[in-house]
Parts: C-alpha cells; structure tokens; sequence
C-alpha cells in the first residue's frame, strides 16, 4: 500500500464501528466508512469531542449533525498547495486526502522530465491533481462534467496561487470530450483519471464503471504524444482490485505503447494505531 503520510493539517485520528475521527485543520469531523469492520475500545473523550458527525439515513443518503460551530468553509494546507474545504450533502468535504500520495508522485515525474509536460485530468473535482501538476510546472487541462466542481478548482487554484498557470477549466462528459480531442489533434503526455463508479453524464447518461472503463481507456490511448509520460487511474469502486486496473491498462494502453504497469492500494495512516488504511487503489503506466 502507498500511504499519503505527508500531511501537516490533516489527521486521521481514529476509526472503529465504521466510523473515521478526522482532523482537517481545527476541525474534527466524524464520518462513516463501511469498510472500518473493527470495532476498537473508542476513547470517548475524542470522539466525542468533535464538531460534526455525518449520520447515514435508513433510507439512503445523510446528513450532517452539528455539534459545534463551524464555518462554511476553511482552507488546509498541503505543501505549498491549499484546499477549500467544505462538509458536503454526500459526505464528502471536496478533498480526498490519500489522494496526496498520488499528487506527489505526479510532481516527481513532471520535475523530472526534460520536455514541457501537457497533462489531461479527467473528472477532476476540485482540482487536487490539477494543482499538483501545474505547481510542477505543466500545462493542465481539468475536465469535470459538474460546473460547480470546476468553479470549486478555481478556487483553489486561487489560494494556491496558481491562477495564472497555464490551466484550462472545461465543464464536459468526459467521454464526449476526448471525442472530441481525437478529431481536433489534441494530444497529452499524462493523462489522470478519477472516475466515479456511478454517475451521469452532462445529459443524463448512466455512468457504470465496470460498463464503460474499457471504451474509455481505449479512447485515452488516442489523446497520447508519441512518447508519453505517464497514466493515473484511481478507482473507488469495491470489487474492482488493483489486478484488474493493471490487467484493463496491458489491453489497453499496452497494446499501442511498451510500458511499466504497477497497480496499489493507497491509504491514509491511522493516529491512533499506527496503521493504515486503504481508500481505494491507483494503477499507474509507465512508458519505457
């Protein structure tokens, strides 16, 4: 497992009973996990010593319980990039922070490169990657099919100091815009992808990872440069293992490029116990 353990404003400070105890910032949150089987003795005085809880409902969905007072929203630093955060109707706060192990390592290889990099982030969300690779020096162009998540990355690019890099905002399905790209001649030298495993397109196409990820993989393969630097595929989606995201890259990506293909889990350290867990995996190509 690849573990974002860099973080200064960001703890996960305890999980049992299907719950995380989160710190963001000054701010400790408690939200469910469905994976967190375990159920440890908890230390009451810090679960309970929090400012909000998201509450599942029997019914499906959620929603926030506010113990204390908190602001709308608040800005966490990682590195030298910073974050709006924001709890959400969803559970979600607009950051996934295991995400930073993937953020860093984009970083590194971009730095490393002796060419000008030009990176293609599909369903970008608030930009997390986007930010990572334009601090890194690239050109980026950031793809999300809600325009709500698009202004959020704006935003952030802001407090990252980062709006005047070379970042292009495109509200669109993803597929039907790398259509597109194939017939303008538009060509990328990463590509990142963070799919969701359900969703709707821009006019209300169904989006089932497990349906679509082939054809869309096959379509990302004809945005390449001649001599690409790398692909990012994360998934969320339970059942999909790292071995299949490799297996679904070789057939595809591989059968047009000599590459590398390493695929983990990544996770986030746990305060309390000294381990870590998994928050979805990362399938990464090299190019040789």
């Amino acid at each position: 497992m690849r573990i974002a353990d860099n973080w200064q404003e960001y703890t996960l400070i305890d999980t049992s009973d299907g719950e995380r105890l989160e710190m963001w910032g000054d701010i400790v949150l408690v939200r469910p996990d469905p994976q967190i089987i375990w159920k440890e003795p908890a230390d009451f005085k810090i679960w309970n010593d929090v400012h909000a809880r998201y509450l599942r409902s029997s019914s499906g969905g959620g929603k926030w319980s506010y113990l204390k007072k908190i602001p709308d929203s608040w800005n966490l630093r990682w590195n030298e990039l910073k974050f709006k955060v924001k709890p959400t109707g969803f559970k979600h706060t607009g950051l996934f922070p295991e995400q930073a192990v993937n953020w860093q390592y984009c970083i590194d290889l971009i730095k490393q490169s002796a060419s000008p990099i030009k990176v293609l982030n599909l369903f970008a969300y608030t930009g997390g990657a986007t930010l990572a690779c334009a601090s890194a020096g690239a050109s980026v162009c950031h793809v999300d099919a809600i325009k709500g998540m698009v202004e959020w990355a704006r935003e952030n690019a802001v407090l990252s100091n980062l709006s005047d890099k070379p970042i292009r905002w495109i509200v669109d399905d993803a597929v039907k815009f790398l259509k597109r790209e194939i017939k303008r001649g538009n060509r990328y030298d990463a590509i990142i992808l963070d799919p969701p495993s359900y969703g709707r397109g821009t006019n209300g196409e169904m989006w089932r990872l497990e349906d679509n990820i082939f054809d869309l993989m096959t379509l990302c393969t004809q945005v390449l440069t001649e001599k690409p630097l790398f692909i990012m595929l994360n998934s969320y989606t339970t059942g999909l293992s790292p071995s299949v995201m490799a297996y679904l890259l070789k057939v595809t990506v591989g059968k047009q490029y000599k590459v590398k293909i390493s695929a983990e889990e990544i996770g986030l350290p746990v305060k309390a116990s000294g381990m870590a867990i998994p928050c979805g995996n990362t399938a990464i190509v090299n190019f040789l």
